[in-house]
């Protein structure tokens, strides 16, 4: 076939999955022609982890956190969103005042807005306000709305079929079908009139044809065939009844995908990332819900009467074990944290009963899947290394990682205190490492609510050091659960069979059980104690690229404890899970291209030895301490040295046989 057939192929009828195959209108990631010449230019394939971004809930949604410095300096956002090339929505709104959020679109342009929480038609927005960029956006001076004194976040929608599309079309005032490209039924429908006030009309799959909610106002479901035109959407129209459709009045329809095991996204082309539903609430307020995946951001609301519509997402706190973060689409209130209201899981959601979650009540929703999907390509997109206030700002935050932080270890550098782990999942809350203590709550002293990084404010002189990680696929992840006391498969979301597993229970002063492929199912070790790997069947039994198992040991599955597992694989060139039998110096292969790695883990297994952590690893001494202690970092002793592809012990490593986990170096 020549190129220009190839073209036109690609062009006209075919979707690109990562493994580089064609395949029909159920694989991931649309290929425009300037991605498809793009890809034959480069004369090869991407691998898995190079495919077009619209394959992957990553390319398509983002939560941004900023502050508004109410000046007409310009702030940046990269979130690696093609906005102005693809088109879509931001929606702002403030987190610490009273503010109105605002939705602009690229439809409408940038000079206009919509409110939410109001009737109002479409308004102006200062010219300098927002710009919609390749790689996210930049706000100037509007006025305020979105650029005042204020914490705001701002949730990005990119057009992209089976996920988000924008239609605007005109009234006649009769019953009319409205063309959309969404390329499949739509979960959910919000339309809008622009030139006067109107209230936002909600079609929801879960609601009947005739039936729908507004998002402004906290009233019921309501039964009126003149809002929606008593017919269902298609894949390629929806109805409006004549109050969508006020003769010449313009309207706007945002258009929200559901999929149902048919999304096509994600690296085998199969997975789904985002669900409209309902679900019915217990007389405690708390109900399961079963997407199929775990939810980064969540809008529901009751269809009775009184219930707002609450936003949660885990940028700002939502979060396993604490309150969350919630905001309400329809009111002007700032964020509230008095309530735990979702608890997400691997496969879904629990509500909890608050009174935010009203007992024995039916609740609509959307839900669109967490990130890190995608295997990384580069080991700083997912690891970095900080000490405290680094740059010497003293600006928030303390840690920085270029990117959204989901895991932090840290430990001080000069003094003696315990080894703190703590994620963005459970939220302010921290283990310690070096003992057996229950989780304990850290309050605002463990921030993971930032971009680029993560807070701790108790680390308050440059002598702490934070290794930190991000979750993705086939990299590393994060689980969740509570015990029930009889083997229990786990789900987790890493995407293959993890390598090694660091278990803790979070209720009890019950002690770590780690899991390493080299020793087997049959054995395990202490992260808390020094000790060497012995016999062990009752904690983690199995694991598989979906699940791991435990048994009923009490350091993994006592009924109605909680627990959390981190789980580690080897990706290649980035991150290896390994062995090694040291015996004088040895060179040890992780298979990185690259220069020396920046973190290396190692733990002896056939007879007591601690959990080193080394980073600034040289030809001479390195820093190090140990994850079993709380004595200070050592950097006049040199445990490892740089060897391609790898790394290479010294002679100053007792002989015997060890594991350990490497990471690759980080620009």
């Amino acid at each position: 076939m020549s190129t220009k057939d190839f073209t036109a192929n690609v062009i006209s009828s075919s979707k690109v999955v990562p493994d580089g195959n064609f395949k029909d209108s159920k694989a991931s990631g649309i290929w425009d022609i300037n991605e498809a010449l793009d890809l034959i230019k480069g004369g090869n394939w991407p691998n898995v982890a190079n495919v077009n971004p619209s394959a992957f809930v990553d390319g398509l949604f983002n939560t941004t956190l900023y502050t508004g410095d109410n000046s007409t300096a310009t702030q940046t956002f990269n979130t690696g969103l093609n906005m102005s090339g693809k088109g879509g929505l931001i929606w702002f709104k403030s987190r610490s005042s009273t503010q109105a959020a605002r939705i602009i679109d690229t439809v409408r342009g940038t000079n206009e807005s919509l409110i939410p929480s109001s009737s109002n038609g479409s308004g102006g927005l200062g010219a300098d306000g927002l710009t919609f960029l390749n790689n996210g956006f930049s706000i100037g001076w509007d006025g305020g709305d979105i650029a005042a004194a204020n914490d705001y976040v701002a949730w990005s929608f990119r057009k992209q079929p089976k996920f988000f599309d924008i239609v605007t079309y005109t009234g006649d005032n009769s019953t009319q079908t409205v063309n959309h490209n969404l390329g499949s039924v739509p979960g959910m429908i919000m339309v809008k009139r622009l030139n006067d006030a109107g209230n936002w009309g909600i079609k929801h799959r879960s609601i009947d044809a005739t039936d729908g909610v507004f998002l402004n106002l906290t009233d019921g479901r309501y039964d009126n065939a003149t809002y929606w035109g008593d017919t269902e959407p298609t894949s390629t129209q929806f109805t409006v009844g004549t109050t969508h459709s006020v003769d010449s009045a313009p309207y706007v329809a945002y258009l929200f995908a559901h999929n149902d095991d048919d999304g096509g996204f994600g690296e085998p082309g199969d997975q789904d990332i985002i669900k409209c539903g309902s679900f019915t609430s217990d007389s405690n307020g708390i109900a399961t819900v079963d997407l199929g995946f775990e939810p980064q951001w969540v809008l529901f609301k009751g269809t009775h009467n009184g219930s707002s519509w609450f936003i949660v997402d885990i940028m700002r706190g939502m979060v396993n074990g604490s309150n969350d973060a919630w905001l309400a689409a329809n009111l002007l209130n700032a964020e509230g944290t008095s309530n735990t209201v979702i608890t997400p899981t691997p496969t879904g959601f629990v509500t909890d009963g608050t009174n935010i979650i009203d007992p024995s009540e039916t609740f609509i929703y959307m839900a669109i899947r967490r990130g890190g999907m995608q295997t990384p390509t580069a080991a700083s997109s997912v690891f970095n290394i900080d000490t405290f206030g680094s740059t010497g700002d003293g600006a928030a935050p303390a840690y920085r990682s270029s990117f959204p932080v989901d895991m932090g270890i840290y430990g001080i550098t000069n003094g003696t205190a315990d080894r703190y782990i703590a994620s963005r999942l459970t939220g302010p809350q921290y283990l310690r490492m070096n003992a057996a203590n229950a989780q304990a709550d850290g309050g605002a002293d463990y921030a993971f609510d930032f971009n680029n990084g993560w807070w701790n404010s108790t680390s308050t002189i440059a002598t702490y050091v934070s290794y930190m990680w991000a979750r993705a696929r086939g990299y590393f992840d994060l689980a969740t659960w509570t015990g029930t006391g009889s083997s229990l498969n786990v789900s987790h979301n890493l995407g293959v069979e993890p390598e090694m597993i660091w278990v803790k229970t979070r209720s009890n002063a019950v002690g770590w059980a780690v899991y390493n492929k080299t020793e087997g199912f049959s054995k395990g070790a202490r992260l808390e104690l020094n000790g060497a790997y012995g016999t062990e069947t009752n904690r983690v039994t199995g694991a598989s690229s979906t699940t791991f198992t435990v048994g009923t040991d009490a350091y993994v599955n006592v009924s109605a404890r909680t627990y959390i597992a981190y789980l580690f694989a080897t990706v290649a060139d980035i991150s290896k899970v390994g062995s090694f039998t040291q015996s004088g110096a040895t060179n040890v292969s992780c298979g990185f291209s690259g220069d020396t790695p920046s973190l290396v883990i190692l733990k002896r297994t056939d007879d007591t030895g601690n959990w080193y952590i080394l980073r600034s690893i040289v030809s001479g001494n390195d820093k190090s301490f140990y994850l079993n202690d709380d004595s200070a970092e050592v950097s006049n002793a040199d445990i490892v040295d740089p060897y391609s592809g790898g790394f290479a012990t010294t002679s100053s490593l007792t002989d015997g046989d060890y594991i350990f986990y490497a990471i690759a170096a980080i620009s």
